[in-house]
């Protein structure tokens, strides 16, 4: 018997700006290693096992969604959409209150509908 490789349920990619940055990319990559490979493994939980609800993930508003990670010392969230297979990372943060600031939540909508206007062209 030959055993299947796992195939994730999910495609991420990372939301790019007209002017071509890629705001959670360039998070991760400011975060130490570890940081970096936890909040990762998080994402990648995600991929495989979606759709799944608390504590990995929780749905915030409209079509937004938050990986929660916790650190070490702090707690680190990535908020994504989905759109048929594909897990749309919009924006990346490490939390400063209890509750997800609304500011954090509307950056991640405007760049939902960013990506799903320049998506569609294609």
């Amino acid at each position: 018997m030959i055993k299947q490789k796992s195939v994730p349920k999910l495609n991420a990619i990372f939301y790019k700006s007209e002017m071509g940055s890629e705001p959670v990319k360039e998070w991760l990559l400011d975060l130490t290693k570890i940081d970096r490979r936890q909040v990762g493994g998080e994402i990648s939980y995600v991929q495989f096992k979606w759709p799944i609800g608390k504590p990995q993930v929780d749905h915030l508003r409209g079509a937004i969604w938050e990986v929660r990670t916790t650190l070490k010392t702090r707690i680190a969230r990535v908020l994504f959409a989905v759109e048929g297979n594909e897990m749309v990372l919009l924006h990346g943060f490490i939390k400063k209150t209890q509750a997800t600031d609304k500011s954090d939540i509307d950056l991640a909508e405007v760049r939902y509908k960013d990506w799903k206007q320049h998506h569609e062209k294609k």
